[in-house]
């Protein structure tokens, strides 16, 4: 069994922090004792969510407003972010989904979601990943989703973006794991934030195997102190993920395409 992750002192850096899974992990880091990077487009909300983590619980945060959508922003925000400090904890969080058809998505639009999906989280991890090898200690936490198991129609370049994180995470877990660096792939189900009104897919209340922001964070974290390759929080979702591994993938896909109409139905 892995050691204990350590937190008190040390430097987390986590990507789309003003609201929803990332706010929550800014809070639950804070509370453990970590310093903060908190980076995302609303600086306002950054510097907000700062200044109660600091008087609250006495850690440092620093907030660098960037947007992963566009290309080099990654490298900026690392540069920034590891500047006179050691991050010794990266949480690849931000991300954005759009429901819709394929065709009809607007291809800029898809575009930018592979850049914030897949190239931001795997620039960022590299540069991490680099800097960690070097000190033989580091974590790394990709949130993934449990979309990432089955293709989804009308979420499809979403769900097509969260298997690469998922699929990238757990090999590099399985190349670093012996060098004292953990490496996980965070899946949940539903969750209540903002990413329902941005991606048009209803909302998230009352949904099957739905988890809060904080249940979310406290699973991945349970999973960081295990040395886990991956997390589904939450049981049904577990299952859920074993269940679309079994069946004819044509079944699965069909399903994954009613659940996702019917969610978008639900008002947000």
């Amino acid at each position: 069994m892995a050691a204990r992750w350590s937190y008190a002192g040390r430097w987390a850096l986590v990507t789309g922090s003003s609201a929803g899974i990332g706010e929550a992990f800014a809070r639950q880091l804070a509370a453990k004792g970590m310093n903060l990077v908190l980076t995302a487009r609303r600086e306002d909300r950054l510097r907000a969510l700062g200044a109660e983590l600091e008087h609250a619980h006495g850690v440092a945060v620093v907030p660098i407003a960037c947007d992963l959508a566009r290309p080099g922003e990654a490298d900026r925000l690392w540069a920034g972010a590891s500047e006179g400090r050691t991050i010794h904890l990266l949480v690849n969080n931000a991300g954005f989904g759009a429901r819709g058809a394929f065709h009809e998505i607007p291809l800029a639009r898809q575009v930018e979601m592979v850049q914030v999906n897949c190239t931001a989280v795997l620039e960022l991890a590299h540069h991490a990943l680099n800097a960690m090898r070097e000190k033989g200690e580091g974590g790394i936490i990709n949130v993934s989703s449990i979309a990432a198991f089955q293709p989804v129609a009308s979420l499809s370049t979403y769900a097509a973006s969260k298997a690469f994180v998922l699929s990238l995470s757990e090999a590099i877990w399985s190349e670093v794991r012996a060098s004292g660096i953990r490496v996980i792939a965070l899946c949940p189900g539903r969750t209540p934030t903002e990413f329902q009104a941005v991606a048009g897919t209803g909302s998230a209340d009352s949904a099957f195997g739905v988890r809060s922001p904080d249940q979310v964070v406290a699973a991945a974290l349970d999973a960081l102190d295990s040395g886990r390759s991956y997390e589904v929080p939450g049981l049904e979702n577990y299952l859920a993920t074993w269940l679309v591994r079994v069946l004819p993938r044509s079944a699965v896909t069909r399903a994954a395409k009613r659940l996702v109409s019917r969610a978008a139905e639900k008002k947000s």
